[in-house]
């Protein structure tokens, strides 16, 4: 899925299309996980790739049922220390690897 923004600024046009992104990679420890996503945009004919990491706490709420929610507690800090240095790991010794060999 694509979405899509034109803006017209002075009889020039900025086309600005984003794709629906997807997890490229998912660290978990425990409730906590880090997702590395990658993110594609095309402007002015020219696409381009950059990347989010995102850090979640999954819980079952008191109807025991899954929620997830981006608030950690004290407790929840040396897990998302670990994903997301597994997360960084990952960044630095496989996509900048890959981008260098392109």
């Amino acid at each position: 899925m694509k979405t899509k923004n034109v803006l017209k600024q002075e009889s020039v046009v900025i086309e600005d299309v984003r794709e629906v992104n997807y997890p490229e990679k998912k660290f978990k420890a425990g409730a906590l996980s880090a997702t590395i996503w990658l993110n594609k945009v095309v402007k002015d004919r020219e696409t381009k790739e950059y990347r989010t990491i995102s850090i979640e706490r999954c819980y079952l709420d008191k109807n025991n049922n899954w929620q997830s929610t981006n608030y950690l507690r004290v407790n929840d800090l040396p897990k998302a220390r670990l994903v997301l240095e597994k997360a960084y790991e990952f960044l630095v010794l496989n996509v900048q690897n890959l981008e260098l060999k392109v």
